[in-house]
């Protein structure tokens, strides 16, 4: 059966809300906060002028430009269970990968390739 779109939405929008609330937080040292660190390092200025008005962004200002590269999981749960963020351009193969438990709450963030 195919995933509901209206949960698709809410999944989506809960997973950017954690990213965002997850970001610099002590636990958070495989997820966003890696994921932010390691392409402002890595990632050309022109990229971030082009996409954030400036060279080199605030840190929290990277995760606003997040797209849903992809959502997957089990056949039974609609594949549903993950939901996958990058940055716009297929400029990494680097992902943050949001999945979520069985009751759709957020379980894990971490940055994936």
């Amino acid at each position: 059966m195919p995933a509901d779109p209206a949960e698709i939405t809410r999944r989506k929008a809960r997973a950017l809300a954690a990213i965002k609330h997850a970001f610099g937080a002590d636990d958070d040292e495989h997820g966003a906060t890696l994921f932010v660190s390691h392409h402002l390092d890595e990632i050309d200025q022109a990229y971030w002028q082009k996409h954030l008005g400036t060279p080199r962004p605030d840190p929290k200002h990277v995760l606003d430009i997040l797209q849903l590269r992809s959502h997957w999981g089990d056949q039974e749960d609609d594949g549903i269970d993950t939901f996958d963020f990058t940055l716009p351009e297929d400029i990494t193969q680097y992902v943050i990968s949001v999945r979520f438990d069985d009751a759709g709450q957020v379980e894990e963030i971490t940055m994936e390739s």
